[in-house]
């Protein structure tokens, strides 16, 4: 096996790359579908992003509704931070919950969002490069934001928020009570 898949939550995937390394550096498969589609889930990706933030930077709990909600396969390639799930989906026994996975350049771990999460992510290090695959396109009117500080999430950001620092649209996000569960996901 080319990698150490790990379940952290129904559904969503912690992946562990088998990384070769010496005193020249290291080498890894980042993704191999067969593999992939074997252990993890059968996606089909079309469109790969990159996004560079300072520390303190927490981008979400973003989501996309309906036709346009996305799966999505993080890395980071540059810095280190804590990437964050939480479950959407109607009818699943980890509906409202969280899940927390350090991604970093240096420990080259992976993280699998099927369709039906909000995500969201807060750099730990002075900078952060964050790549990540979809399988659908971004749909500017299906966007929402969940509230990154939502009591009901339980969620322990390692930052405190005087050193967050947010966009407009991720410090009005909406709580958990209101929103719209997707159906069908599970």
């Amino acid at each position: 096996m080319l990698f150490c898949p790990d379940r952290v939550l129904d559904g969503v995937w912690q992946i562990v790359p088998h990384v070769i390394g010496d005193a020249r550096g290291y080498f890894m498969e980042s993704y191999k579908p067969e593999a992939f589609r074997s252990v993890v889930a059968d996606v089909t990706w079309v469109q790969e992003n990159e996004s560079y933030s300072r520390r303190g930077v927490l981008r979400g709990l973003h989501y996309q509704a309906g036709e346009w909600s996305q799966a999505k396969l993080i890395r980071v390639t540059e810095g280190k931070i804590v990437d964050v799930a939480v479950d959407l989906r109607e009818g699943s026994t980890t509906y409202g919950k969280a899940t927390c996975v350090e991604l970093s350049s240096d420990n080259h771990v992976q993280m699998f969002i099927p369709r039906g999460f909000a995500h969201g992510f807060v750099v730990l290090s002075e900078v952060a490069r964050f790549q990540y695959k979809v399988d659908n396109v971004y749909h500017p009117q299906a966007e929402h934001t969940l509230m990154f500080n939502d009591p009901a999430l339980g969620i322990e950001w390692p930052l405190g928020e005087a050193e967050l620092v947010l966009s407009e649209k991720d410090k009005c996000g909406i709580m958990l009570k209101d929103v719209k569960p997707f159906a069908g996901l599970l």
